[in-house]
């Protein structure tokens, strides 16, 4: 895996939502807890089911999440893009992933453990804190989108009444 230099993720860093409220030097300290990974198209970053205490911030490219199937088959569920976040509840939680991501082209990502956001938060807590309150917001944006899915995917289900009136319909009962 090759890595970003530091003056293209200083580039990159402070035009993104997660670190665009930080100064030059705060964007510097969480350098220097954080990664930057390359990985090439198809190229696996998270695996469902496994437990990683890792946020990730997609730099340059895309990554797409897909729910694998017993079949075998992935469930597509979303394609995630330059500035946008993922695997949040991996410093919040000691869970297990519930999808993969893969690169879908080539992508740059900053990754950041856990333990090393902690203890920059505690170093820096009022960059700590805004980088927290964007975590948040994308949680809660993600949150969002995915009840408006749900309300359309119920508008859109066909109701029993309308599918009596098709049967009585269809077998001549007008009543």
């Amino acid at each position: 895996m090759k890595t970003l230099s530091t003056e293209a993720f200083l580039n990159k860093a402070s035009s993104m939502l997660l670190f665009k409220t930080l100064g030059l030097a705060e964007i510097k300290r969480i350098m220097s807890v954080a990664r930057t990974a390359l990985y090439d198209p198809g190229e696996k970053i998270i695996n469902k089911g496994e437990v990683s205490p890792f946020l990730f911030l997609v730099l340059e490219g895309c990554v797409n999440v897909a729910v694998p199937q017993a079949d075998g088959e992935p469930v597509f569920i979303s394609t995630i893009g330059e500035g946008d976040v993922f695997g949040e509840a991996g410093i919040f939680l000691k869970v297990a992933r519930t999808a993969d991501v893969v690169a879908c082209d080539s992508a740059t990502l900053l990754e950041i453990s856990r333990n090393d956001l902690i203890g920059f938060i505690r170093a820096n807590p009022e960059a700590g804190i805004k980088i927290l309150m964007l975590i948040i917001y994308s949680l809660l944006k993600k949150l969002k989108d995915a009840n408006q899915e749900l309300a359309f995917e119920r508008k859109a289900d066909i109701s029993q009444s309308d599918i009596d009136s098709i049967v009585d319909d269809v077998m001549g009962d007008k009543g």
